[in-house]
């Protein structure tokens, strides 16, 4: 659960992984590495159906909870997708800001992306305002790239029109593995990610599941509707 507002001293860059494939020819066990950015900077992220909130699992996947969370919202997208749960959460200190509409959220996050003191800033934006354009993504991912506090711009119901983000993604949840416990309960959550562009990497898609053993750490998993890819075949990364 979240412990409440404050802030700490620190700031995270994420490590360069090497570039993406769409079926990487590694051997079962071989390491795999999900791309990232070389430096902290702006990444955007599109959810498959605005009404899927798998995403938040994916991001939150990425995060340092030993740093302050910055979590921003506009008004319509608490209103279409509902409001940030702390419990949901990582024990973290969460600064969440309620914007009255874009252009507030774009201010909110600018000025949080400043400080390296936060792990991330995450805002999430519904639709495509007019204010959202090339500029204000460029000049996020400057501030980002300045401080060293990665940001990501989560788009609900958004077109990928002209962005200054530096990675841009397209999620999706799929179904979870299975529940070594309980063949009826959900197991540990799972994603069809695929990476649309991105700077220095070509485009890749990617079934994947968190490993919740490691902080930022992902598994391959196999596609949704194919089961095949067993549990010894499972390719970290």
């Amino acid at each position: 659960m979240a412990r409440g507002l404050s802030l700490v001293a620190g700031g995270a860059v994420a490590a360069r992984s090497r570039p993406a494939q769409h079926h990487p020819g590694i051997g079962p066990g071989e390491r795999w590495i999900l791309p990232a950015p070389a430096q902290a900077t702006l990444s955007e992220l599109f959810a498959v159906h605005p009404r899927d909130g798998g995403w938040a699992g994916f991001l939150i996947a990425n995060i340092d909870p030993a740093k302050p969370l910055l979590w921003v919202q506009d008004r319509m997208a608490i209103a279409e997708s509902g409001r940030v749960h702390p419990p949901g959460l990582p024990p973290c200190d969460l600064i969440h800001v309620t914007a009255r509409d874009a252009r507030d959220a774009l201010w909110a996050m600018e000025e949080g992306v400043r400080c390296a003191a936060l792990s991330c800033v995450i805002g999430e934006i519904w639709g495509d305002p007019r204010v959202l354009d090339f500029t204000a993504t460029r000049r996020l991912a400057v501030a980002a790239e300045r401080s060293g506090a990665p940001c990501w711009l989560v788009r609900l119901g958004g077109s990928a029109n002209l962005s200054g983000a530096r990675m841009r993604w397209r999620l999706g949840s799929i179904p979870s593995l299975a529940n070594d416990l309980d063949s009826k309960a959900p197991g540990t959550a799972a994603w069809d990610a695929e990476l649309f562009r991105a700077r220095g990497y070509p485009p890749g898609r990617w079934s994947i599941a968190r490993d919740a053993g490691t902080a930022g750490a992902f598994h391959l998993v196999a596609a949704t509707g194919d089961r095949a890819l067993g549990q010894g075949q499972r390719r970290r990364a």
